[in-house]
């Protein structure tokens, strides 16, 4: 229990239960405000309670809706400002747009760059994220960001279960994600690691080539920061099976969950889902193989530790050494 009266969390419309669950973790009750739209569909906000000289931290993933859900955001942080908050941070525990990191084509647009540039304009002093798509997107805000790793939440989880670390091998998606991978299977009794190489056709269109590694008679995890439409991961999994796999696990930290992925993760290719609840999941988006995991002690941990000014780099709130 921590009882600081500067120490102020408020919930987008977004997430309630992980807010919820971050506050109760910090021993806090949410800050109370009011948050509706008008028949033209824009947004109202209003904080009902005094920030005045407060640590405000705004709970809001920008996931689907995302466009709804970082203008929701983007008013909170102007709601914040405007009633002399001392410091704001946007806590974005999925950091939608992150994908638009580069261009990849000429006349293309980056839109991190520009969702980070409107966050800082609203007003926030700084941004907490977790897992964002390429670590890079960082530098594209001019305030400091805490970058945390859901990755330990999903650690702890497979090592609660009975599986002989000798027939362990972690599998990286695609060649993208090998640093994220490798890093996994460092903590993860130092398995051996194995690359699915893709090509890809067109945006949410992945096609399998050739798996880099041995996985014959193992039980594979397959590691990424997300899941969209799980293309890429199905795709990866059958190629597994193929080369002898005995079982395909899939983690992520962000269950996006775009159709037709549900249909794709439930087809008998995978033994578990393991996601984490930084984008709240609809229920009828369960089936029998997911488990969803936890991020709220994660964030709320790291909160704590910005409020007080302490370092948030430690085990297990730190980065998974990702070079």
């Amino acid at each position: 229990m921590r009882n600081d009266t500067r120490l102020r969390i408020f919930s987008g419309t977004a997430n309630p239960s992980l807010s919820q669950e971050i506050a109760s973790y910090l021993g806090l009750e949410l800050g109370k405000i009011t948050i509706k739209r008008f028949a033209d569909g824009e947004i109202y906000v209003q904080l009902q309670e005094s920030v005045r000289g407060c640590d405000v931290f705004l709970v809001q993933p920008s996931c689907p809706p995302a466009n709804e859900n970082l203008m929701e955001l983007l008013i909170m942080i102007d709601a914040c400002r405007r009633a002399s908050a001392k410091n704001i941070t946007a806590v974005i525990p999925y950091f939608g747009y992150a994908r638009a990191d580069r261009k990849s084509q000429g006349r293309e647009s980056i839109a991190a760059k520009l969702v980070a540039n409107m966050i800082t304009e609203a007003g926030a002093n700084r941004v907490l994220v977790c897992d964002l798509h390429s670590s890079q997107a960082m530098g594209y805000f001019d305030i400091p960001v805490d970058h945390v790793y859901g990755q330990p939440v999903i650690l702890d989880y497979l090592a609660s279960k009975t599986i002989c670390s000798d027939d362990l091998v972690v599998v990286s998606p695609d060649v993208g994600g090998v640093a994220r991978a490798r890093a996994f299977a460092k903590k993860l009794s130092d398995a051996p690691l194995a690359i699915v190489d893709k090509r890809r056709q067109g945006h949410n269109v992945a096609e399998v080539m050739n798996l880099i590694g041995d996985v014959r008679g193992k039980v594979a995890v397959m590691m990424d920061d997300m899941i969209d439409t799980a293309g890429t991961i199905s795709k990866g999994a059958e190629l597994l099976h193929q080369e002898g796999a005995r079982e395909v696990y899939a983690c992520c930290t962000h269950g996006v969950f775009s159709p037709p992925a549900i249909e794709r993760l439930s087809s008998g290719l995978f033994q578990e889902v393991i996601i984490t609840n930084t984008i709240p999941l609809k229920e009828e988006k369960s089936f029998p193989q997911l488990t969803i995991l936890s991020v709220a002690n994660l964030l709320g941990e790291t909160i704590w530790r910005v409020h007080d000014d302490c370092s948030v780099g430690h085990e297990p709130y730190s980065s998974l050494d990702i070079d």
